[in-house]
């Protein structure tokens, strides 16, 4: 076999544009310089120490190193009705809407790969989380993106979109709070998503990664809520975030029982789920006391003060996100003709900070970059002082 040949899939796969600007992160590091890292959102936060504790228990029982249940064991979907009951008083059948993954990352493209066919249009966010379109195009379908962030009306942009577009959409992505441009939304929002699902047959998949990583008293509603959103559609969370487990690699999907049903199908085919001891004590962070998500939210809160209001001392002025781990910050005006790649770049190498340039998540980012909140206060007021530098 000619094992130069191209592999077809991966034609329709940009080239990464993250990779561009963490090469030159990891030259300059090499090199001996201290760059200060705002750009991956891998939360630095240690997994809180009862959950640790009880998966450590549970690795030690050999029972637990078999093979586990690929749609996850069952107090874990039990943990996942509840919690949902608790936080939002939906319902959730635990053995028909509900189903574990591997993070959201997995379970959603999986989730794409089994509803849409070739050819099928999915619209989602732009900018947003890459694999929102890389999942569609990987299953062989076809990506339009719909503008969010400032000064964008995204449900204007939708309707303006499905009327433009042919043929329609089959599957409608969104994901509030919002990564990378921390919009948050109201149940009101939802009630026209549900809406407009209703009017245009469309799926809706709700990411709900960011849901309690939120500020200044907003909170941040699950889609399930609105009455009628079960028939179009589900929604992920995963425990990256709120408890800080983002390599334990645990989310769940819930909603719409036959969407459900599709997702634990294709799944039962390709993996025998998370490492049981990991699911365990995914029931434990579920269940027990949440003290640490408020100490995990306080940290972030005070970071991105303590970012923002040294952003704004140095002449970049921002206003403060409502939500998520992330600072959206519109490239100052005159620098926004380099784009967001060569900003970025020109961070690393004069002002010693590396973030994420915004055409990454998609073209309508382009005048952005993101910034992370992964540094202690010390760390993130050096990155001001460095960034004074170039403002």
């Amino acid at each position: 076999m000619d094992m130069t040949k191209k592999f077809g899939r991966l034609d329709r796969l940009q080239p990464y544009v993250f990779a561009t600007v963490n090469a030159i992160k990891m030259e300059a590091r090499r090199a001996g310089r201290d760059i200060i890292d705002l750009g991956m959102g891998n939360p630095d936060l240690p997994t809180p120490n009862h959950i640790i504790e009880k998966m450590v228990e549970a690795a030690r029982k050999p029972h637990n190193h078999r093979y586990s249940a690929s749609m996850g064991i069952r107090k874990l979907r039990l943990a996942i009705s509840d919690w949902y009951k608790r936080r939002y008083d939906v319902p959730i059948d635990h053995e028909e809407e509900a189903i574990v993954t591997i993070g959201v990352k997995e379970g959603f493209s999986h989730l794409i790969l089994v509803t849409i066919n070739p050819g099928d249009l999915v619209f989602t966010p732009n900018p947003t989380y890459p694999i929102h379109p890389y999942a569609t195009i990987i299953a062989g379908g076809n990506v339009r993106g719909i503008p969010v962030g400032p000064g964008q009306d995204f449900l204007k942009n939708l309707i303006d979109g499905t009327r433009q577009s042919w043929p329609k959409p089959k599957v409608l992505v969104i994901s509030y709070p919002h990564n990378p441009t921390t919009e948050v939304v109201d149940l009101n929002f939802f009630k026209e998503i549900v809406a407009y699902a209703k009017k245009y047959d469309v799926m809706i998949i709700h990411d709900f990664a960011y849901a309690d990583l939120v500020f200044d008293g907003y909170e941040a509603p699950s889609f399930l809520q609105v009455e009628g959103a079960r028939d179009v559609g589900v929604e992920f969370f995963s425990l990256s975030k709120s408890y800080s487990m983002a390599g334990w690699r645990v989310g769940f999907c819930v909603g719409n029982p036959h969407i459900v049903a599709a997702l634990r199908r294709i799944k039962s085919y390709l993996d025998y789920g998370i490492f049981q001891p990991l699911q365990i004590a995914s029931i434990i962070a579920l269940n027990e006391d949440q003290q640490c998500v408020a100490d995990i939210r306080e940290t972030y809160r005070s970071r991105r003060d303590t970012l923002v209001n040294g952003l704004n001392r140095v002449g970049w002025e921002i206003e403060k996100p409502k939500a998520t781990m992330f600072v959206w910050a519109q490239i100052p005006e005159k620098h926004r003709h380099l784009g967001s790649v060569e900003f970025s770049k020109m961070m690393i190498r004069e002002a010693q900070v590396a973030v994420s340039p915004g055409l990454g998540f998609g073209e309508y980012g382009d005048d952005y970059v993101r910034f992370a909140l992964i540094e202690n206060e010390m760390r993130t007021n050096q990155a001001v002082r460095g960034i004074k530098k170039i403002l």
